[in-house]
């Protein structure tokens, strides 16, 4: 079935009996082509671009679980491409072009939402490396623009000007970035999936990897063995446990990242806002709730909640930048399983065991980079070799030395 105004009407007139499920519910087969562990976005994503892009159709997608309830559910939607570092920000400017037109190539509406994204500063450091950082996007092609402070005041008056605990000196502001619907990107690229013939496996999850002589057999799962000519470990925050079921060890830790939003309030945010001291962005979502995170907690673990502590360090940061926040009442918050890489940035890659690949190390940039790490994984595994804007990802990085320093605990730690 192919969404349109005119299927809407027509549904419309006939009692709305006629939709169809977004994807089908079959069960497993003996062997696939291709078995994707992970039926988030990146794994979704990467199942579509498969079968479209490379005409592999022989395809599982295993969620341990169901789709939308992992970490593409449990994000800040926020979409932006505004990296400093060589690597990521050509991966992330490719990434953001891909979401411009994201809705119509699924045939399904993901909400992006362009409204903009505004990065604080406030010392003249700061001022100094996002003016770098604004060169190194334009120089990929992509809108972005430095405001001086009254700029700043003019995009986005409610901020703290007045006696402000951080004085607000600028900003970086890209207009084409926003917000998607994170579930609804997840179901768009399921339905697309699906209508090419991938097979999406619900409640099924992988308890074993089988390997012989270095190749990949197939995978145990708790509907029974699939075998697959290659498989694709794709698990976000769980990596660390899937890849150790293949008996690989890998530079990545698992942490908790909270994320809250609000109860409903009338418009006054309209674009996305980071905070330039205590790592905390927020934006206001279509139903009025301000959406927003902070820093991690701090402690490895695989628990979806967070310590007290953490919400009241991230409810200080967002007082510190807009002291009307305290006149809203939190109406939830939720943990998100963290996959953090040893130097801030991703890893798309094949591994030494023939026929298993890994993509993982998203960090904070997992969610808005859903459509270009599809793309590139697609491409690795149909074709062997990744595109030049996520060449930079491979795992050989670590050993010899070529870290891209996203998070800044390298030479240069001022220029983050």
């Amino acid at each position: 079935m192919k969404y349109s105004v005119l299927e809407i009407l027509r549904q419309g007139l006939t009692g709305n009996k006629g939709w169809q499920p977004l994807w089908r519910n079959p069960g497993p087969k003996p062997a696939y082509d291709v078995v994707i562990i992970g039926g988030g976005g990146h794994g979704l994503a990467t199942a579509y671009y498969l079968a479209k892009t490379h005409g592999i159709h022989n395809i599982a997608v295993l969620e341990k679980g169901y789709i939308g309830g992992g970490n593409v559910g449990r994000n800040t939607t926020i979409v932006r491409a505004d990296y400093g570092q060589k690597g990521n920000s050509a991966f992330y400017s490719h990434s953001l072009k891909l979401w411009q037109g994201l809705s119509a190539e699924l045939n399904y509406n993901v909400m992006f939402s362009p409204r903009g994204l505004l990065e604080l500063c406030h010392s003249d450091g700061q001022l100094e490396a996002y003016n770098r950082r604004a060169n190194m996007i334009a120089a990929q092609g992509d809108q972005v623009e430095m405001l001086d402070r009254a700029g700043v005041r003019a995009y986005a008056p409610y901020l703290g000007f007045e006696s402000a605990r951080f004085p607000i000196r600028g900003g970086l502001l890209q207009r084409t970035a926003g917000t998607a619907r994170h579930d609804a990107v997840a179901w768009g690229y399921a339905r697309a999936a699906d209508r090419l013939g991938v097979d999406i496996l619900q409640k099924c999850e992988v308890t074993g990897i089988d390997i012989a002589n270095g190749k990949l057999q197939g995978v145990q799962t708790s509907r029974g063995v699939i075998r697959a000519k290659k498989l694709a470990i794709c698990v976000a925050g769980r990596s660390s446990q899937v890849a150790g079921m293949a008996g690989m060890r890998l530079p990545i830790e698992s942490h908790v990242l909270q994320a809250f939003v609000t109860e409903g309030l009338k418009p006054f945010i309209n674009t996305v806002i980071n905070f330039g001291v205590g790592h905390f962005y927020i934006s206001q979502s279509d139903k009025g709730g301000l959406v927003f995170g902070g820093d991690l907690d701090g402690y490895n673990s695989y628990a979806q909640r967070g310590s007290l502590s953490q919400v009241e360090h991230v409810a200080e940061a967002g007082m510190s930048m807009i002291p009307a926040l305290g006149k809203a009442r939190l109406l939830r918050s939720w943990g998100g399983i963290m996959d953090m890489s040893m130097d801030g940035a991703p890893i798309i890659d094949k591994t030494h065991i023939k026929g298993l690949y890994f993509n993982g190390g998203w960090c904070y940039g997992g969610f808005k980079a859903i459509p270009a790490s599809g793309s590139a994984y697609a491409r690795l595994i149909a074709t062997g070799s990744l595109p030049d804007y996520a060449a930079a990802y491979r795992l050989s990085r670590f050993e010899s030395g070529h870290l891209i320093n996203e998070e800044g605990t390298g030479a240069q730690p001022g220029l983050h």
